[in-house]
């Protein structure tokens, strides 16, 4: 088991847009297996890498007993919108409430590169929703309605967590790169 650090609210890697994945090797089982131990020990529904400071494109969930994980997603999103209250590793503690399509449609890969398609609704869709934002370096406060936004950053700022230090990210990459697969 290898529980790593979960980055917090402030860490510039957060809301860095994350690499595609380019090579399905023993590196990236090692970090999806990261993740889901990670994930597991916080507990957490789902866990993006970005939030353990490595900016590729992959993100575990555990959602109603099921545990998976994806790489490099794409998604497609239902018309029909949820409402409910929205937490996230990176901010402790804190949730406020935030719309989300009621059903997705997620493609992309398996660690070993195997294509997949993960179809959810309620919770599994908020959830791969909310880890795909943070691969694109998007936090869920920033889809909240203006008024429930003021009321988070003022949260955030009053939390005992403001302000910590930060670990440096464990991979370095420009938002500007093109690598990978395109799905």
């Amino acid at each position: 088991m290898t529980v790593q650090a979960i980055r917090i609210f402030g860490d510039p890697v957060l809301t860095t847009p994350a690499t595609a994945v380019a090579d399905f090797d023993k590196e990236l089982r090692t970090l999806v297996k990261d993740l889901t131990d990670t994930m597991l020990d916080a507990p957490g529904t789902g866990l993006a890498a970005p939030q353990i400071g490595v900016g590729l494109r992959v993100f575990t969930w555990n959602v109603d007993g099921e545990l998976g994980h994806l790489v490099n997603p794409s998604l497609d999103l239902s018309d029909e919108e949820q409402d409910g209250d929205e937490g996230c590793l990176s901010i402790p503690d804190l949730a406020f409430p935030c719309k989300r399509a009621l059903r997705v449609v997620a493609k992309g890969w398996t660690m070993h590169g195997e294509p997949v398609v993960v179809e959810g609704s309620e919770l599994l869709a908020r959830c791969i929703q909310h880890e795909t934002d943070h691969l694109d370096g998007v936090l869920f406060i920033d889809r909240l309605d203006r008024e429930w936004r003021k009321k988070a950053m003022r949260a955030i700022r009053l939390a005992d967590w403001a302000g910590q230090d930060q670990p440096e990210p464990v991979v370095k990459v420009s938002p500007h790169a093109t690598f990978g697969r395109a799905i």
